[in-house]
């Protein structure tokens, strides 16, 4: 027993960051121990901001609902600029170029803040356009409005906190990614109800609270990333040196991240229609949407700590000529995700109504709530292999497989099931949750049939 708490010790410390010799299991281990407790904080997160949410109205919790749906977009371009700097500096750390890990991720930082700027503005000035866009009553956007112009206007420190994490774990080094989430999701839990119920000295404000909570908790997050990049020891180390444009790095980056920004804005572009189609139903169903979906997210986001570890083993053993051990971590990481995301499941599936009570107390809201809750974790097993397998495919740096499955399997399929399931056939929202368990369920099963192929190992990046 005192041999793995030591290893866990080992593992939060981040004391090891080169993983492409020894044993794969131990890789694992160390590699997704920090990346799990790293989403663990950021689902954590994602449940009490719902609740705190949930206490000033039913508007307030479809207000997120709605704002997440669209802003997910600019997840998509973080996340996949992210992708493509992991899988950068990963196989620039497996090659052992440190010089070249830490100009890739100057590179990226440039392109992360030239996105966000754009994004600030828009954000700001059509916020009430995009929420009569997705279904929102007047009612509606005058309570959240600010909510949704407060998120999109400092989408820029959602974009670092991402891109900045995916570059210290490409550089092997997740505990520091660990460490600034904590930081910045703690931040945000202590400052939500303060800033949303006006606790102590705080101003009341209400549901833009919320969104100014998240908002200096990511900032305060990325403030600390920053610092331990330019000030501290570690693989990877940002110089006065490094702080040029090369835009050889920039074209490959934007090459690989155009895949990867592709993949997630299909899935994020599916979940604005999935939304747009369940509000139809009333903002109840809505309301009801998003308090499963988050609870939903925080069964997932361990399971997404599990995928990243597996990315950066892949990129670093691909860096250092060994695709085999490439190939071994992604199978056992997939097992290991499929048991947790079994025993989830079960537990969701037999308590999704106690649990979806702690967050709403309105029969209507609740019931959906529960209806998708139980429908959705049905296809968890199926989502441990997708998600393992297509972020080892973005670690090898192949954005484009990951983008092609999901077009198919969220445009072609998710979004009309979800119509005709729905509406059409007048199924209601259980139509729409049984259309994204069925749709998850067939990713998974290309997705492991690609791989298999073996194609992403001669990957050049």
């Amino acid at each position: 027993m005192k041999k793995y708490i030591d290893l866990f010790i080992q593992a939060v410390r981040g004391d090891e960051k080169e993983f492409t010799t020894g044993s794969v299991k131990r890789a694992i281990f160390l590699l997704s121990v920090p990346m799990i407790l790293e989403m663990i904080m950021e689902a954590l997160f994602a449940v009490v901001d719902v609740f705190f949410v949930s206490k000033v109205s039913v508007n307030a919790v479809a207000t997120v609902g709605l704002t997440e749906s669209v802003i997910t977009i600019v997840y998509s371009i973080a996340i996949g600029l992210s992708m493509a700097a992991a899988a950068m500096v990963s196989r620039r750390t497996g090659e052992g170029d440190k010089e070249g890990a830490a100009i890739s991720a100057v590179q990226a930082l440039i392109i992360a803040v030239g996105f966000s700027l754009v994004i600030s503005v828009a954000g700001f000035f059509f916020a009430p356009d995009i929420l009569r866009l997705m279904g929102g009553s007047e009612e509606l956007i005058n309570e959240g409005v600010w909510y949704t112009r407060i998120l999109f206007s400092t989408n820029f420190v959602i974009m670092l906190l991402f891109l900045l994490n995916a570059i210290f774990r490409g550089a092997g080094d997740a505990a520091i990614a660990m460490r600034s989430l904590w930081i910045a999701n703690g931040i945000n839990i202590i400052l939500d109800p303060c800033l949303i119920f006006g606790w102590g000295p705080f101003p009341e404000l209400g549901l833009a609270g919320a969104a100014v909570a998240t908002s200096i908790g990511r900032g305060v997050g990325v403030a600390y990333q920053l610092h331990i990049l330019i000030r501290g020891n570690n693989i990877i180390k940002i110089t006065r040196q490094h702080l040029k444009v090369v835009w050889s790095i920039i074209k490959r980056l934007l090459s690989v991240s155009i895949g990867g920004m592709g993949q997630y804005f299909i899935a994020s572009s599916s979940w604005i229609f999935l939304m747009r189609i369940i509000s139809e139903f009333g903002e109840p169903a809505i309301a009801g949407y998003t308090i499963s979906i988050r609870l939903i997210i925080f069964a997932i986001l361990p399971g997404w700590g599990m995928a990243n570890a597996a990315a950066t083993l892949v990129g670093q053993n691909l860096g250092a000529g060994q695709p085999q051990r490439a190939e071994e971590s992604v199978w056992k990481s997939s097992f290991y995700t499929m048991l947790f995301l079994l025993f989830v499941s079960i537990a969701y599936f037999l308590f999704a109504h106690p649990i979806a009570s702690i967050f709403h107390d309105d029969p209507i809201v609740l019931d959906f709530a529960v209806k998708s809750l139980r429908i959705i974790s049905i296809g968890y097993v199926a989502f441990a292999y997708g998600m393992v397998v297509g972020q080892a495919f973005n670690g090898a740096g192949d954005t484009k497989t990951p983008t092609i499955i999901n077009f198919i399997c969220f445009w072609l399929l998710q979004i009309p099931l979800a119509y005709l399931m729905g509406l059409h056939w007048k199924l209601g929202a259980p139509g729409v949750f049984w259309a994204i368990a069925i749709s998850e369920s067939f990713l998974a099963v290309l997705a492991v049939l690609i791989f298999r192929r073996g194609k992403w190992k001669t990957t050049k990046i």
